[in-house]
């Protein structure tokens, strides 16, 4: 059945047998290494059900992660739902390079905004218990989940702000804070492909030039970062150059582009000036 149902899923996934025992681990609610050793142990009728149902949503172009609930991502297990962005690899980028810049015992407080799932301020948060993390969202249901992984990783040290990006009262100024925000353009044909076909329209496209939301937390962060402090946001591969440029001519230092394994633009990094004595 599994060898069947990875050749089924060709059409539609670039990575059909994955899917297929992906899917069946759920279903049996077994690991990797669980499902190979039932080897060819036939399922019970209900197993059977369930996994053609999740069979035929991938057909239809679900993505594998709404279907099981799940997406890994810094070694934890997440949940997620279509009211969240679905994790990818290419963020765990921005991940470390800000434990890179945020001392091993620091107890900095940082803002992760947009945290959809939870999972940049998770990540962080678990490798620096020390330091507090704010995670805001505009979206009530995103929070629900978020907080709901924060729960099953006994993560404490993360508080949860419903708000539209630096939107709520403040009470110090941060040393660093960073996002992967909204930056399809509207209008992109890659809306209506794969995966992100399924997921928060919100969460994904920003503007014209998908450069809206950007500019807007670079704006907002000038205001709310303390001196020296860094901003470090996730952008689109064709994006860097005009994503440093604008955060330059804002007046932050040292806007460099960042790449992802692939090579590509994946994360700019700026710095607030110290302000001049009066």
């Amino acid at each position: 059945m599994l060898r069947l149902a990875g050749h089924e899923l060709e059409p539609v996934s670039d990575t059909p047998q994955l899917d297929a025992e992906v899917l069946m681990c759920q279903v049996l609610r077994v690991s990797a290494a669980g499902l190979i050793a039932r080897g060819r142990e036939r399922l019970d009728e209900v197993s059977a059900r369930t996994f053609r149902r999740h069979i035929a949503r991938r057909l239809r172009g679900e993505p594998v992660a709404y279907i099981t609930g799940e997406r890994e991502f810094w070694s934890m297990r997440l949940r997620v739902t279509p009211d969240t962005l679905i994790p990818r690899p290419e963020t765990e980028r921005l991940v470390e390079l800000a434990l890179e810049r945020i001392p091993a015992h620091a107890d900095w407080t940082i803002v992760d905004l947009g945290t959809g799932s939870g999972a940049i301020a998770l990540a962080i948060a678990s490798e620096r218990p020390q330091c507090r993390l704010i995670a805001t969202d505009h979206s009530a249901a995103a929070l629900v989940v978020a907080k709901q992984n924060a729960q099953r990783h006994r993560v404490e040290n993360v508080r949860f702000i419903h708000a539209d990006w630096l939107d709520f009262p403040h009470d110090c100024q941060y040393p660093m804070i960073l996002s992967n925000p909204p930056y399809i353009e509207a209008g992109d044909p890659h809306l209506q492909q794969g995966d992100v076909r399924f997921e928060p329209e919100t969460a994904l496209v920003s503007g014209g030039q998908g450069l809206d939301d950007i500019q807007e937390i670079a704006k907002q962060s000038l205001l709310r970062l303390a001196d020296n402090g860094y901003l470090l946001v996730e952008c689109g591969h064709e994006q860097g150059e005009a994503v440093a440029d604008y955060m330059l001519r804002l007046g932050y230092n040292d806007a460099v582009i960042k790449e992802d394994i692939g090579g590509r633009d994946r994360v700019v990094i700026a710095q607030k000036p110290v302000a001049e004595e009066a």
